[in-house]
């Protein structure tokens, strides 16, 4: 009775883990499709797109991607503008997050519920909400038309202080930290030399996040920025395709989509080791 109660259980098992597998790869096709059907769709050019949908790639590509280059839109200095924009903004929002998750976290003070609340508050404040305010205050500190706006309110960034909040609850030990006061180390460096290591996982985490959602911005972008050499690219992309009837060209739409992602995948393919391990980590209190 025993054997067969093993031998069931067994089964059990390996019928779970089948069944996990199919949904993996079920899952992992659907999100996988997409990426498939932008490669095709930037190999064929504007007529065949016109056509229909076929599953297999066509022999445009090159000179879709040089019709891009060579036309009157900025792609090269539009990667290079997203580029600075999204990588400053990750920087400062994981740094100046985790700063003051360690504030909350490391200290006690009075209003420290009130402050985390309020914090959690204006998670639920959406970026239309604020837009008109935020644009007449940037055009009274004549910041419109600059960088400065898309960049310096990522330090203010909810949703990650959250994440990082919750991720100390979990990895970061009191006892290490008065540890290191009793040695005579600052607070400043407990927190450069200790804190940001231990939070490596998370920052990789978070800093994903924030280059994609910055890399994708188009709307507050398009509200600040007038001068087409500092465009991003999802501007620039905007503008391609809502261009001339007579001149537009889908191959180069799809061409330009397939070189704004690139550089999204190498940063997910460089910071990808830590995503488990910082996503369960952080969800789970000890």
């Amino acid at each position: 009775m025993s054997e067969s109660k093993a031998n069931k259980q067994t089964n059990s098992v390996h019928a779970r883990r089948a069944l996990a597998y199919i949904v993996l790869i079920i899952l992992s096709f659907l999100c996988l499709i997409w990426f498939y059907v932008l490669f095709i769709n930037a190999t064929r050019s504007n007529n065949q797109l016109k056509s229909g949908f076929t599953p297999f790639p066509s022999t445009y590509l090159v000179r879709n991607m040089t019709n891009l280059f060579k036309g009157s839109t900025p792609v090269v200095r539009g990667m290079i503008n997203s580029l600075i924009i999204a990588a400053c903004s990750a920087v400062l929002c994981v740094y100046f997050s985790t700063m003051t998750a360690y504030g909350i976290h490391a200290y006690d003070f009075k209003g420290k519920k009130a402050i985390f609340t309020f914090i959690l508050a204006i998670m639920m404040i959406p970026t239309q909400v604020s837009a008109l305010g935020f644009i007449r205050l940037m055009g009274r500190l004549k910041l419109t038309d600059t960088y400065v706006p898309l960049i310096v309110p990522a330090i203010a960034a909810p949703v990650t202080f959250f994440y990082m909040k919750q991720y100390m609850e979990s990895n970061l030990p009191g006892s290490l930290i008065e540890a290191a006061r009793i040695d005579g180390a600052s607070e400043i460096k407990i927190f450069n030399s200790i804190v940001l290591p231990l939070m490596k996982p998370a920052i990789a985490v978070q800093a994903i996040f924030t280059f994609v959602a910055s890399w994708n911005n188009y709307f507050t972008p398009n509200l600040i920025i007038s001068s087409k050499m500092k465009k991003t690219l999802p501007i620039l992309l905007a503008e391609l395709r809502n261009s001339d009837w007579k001149t537009f060209d889908m191959g180069q739409v799809y061409a330009m989509i397939a070189f704004a992602i690139f550089p999204v995948i190498v940063v997910y393919l460089l910071l990808s080791k830590y995503i488990v391990g910082g996503v369960t980590a952080g969800g789970v209190k000890e």
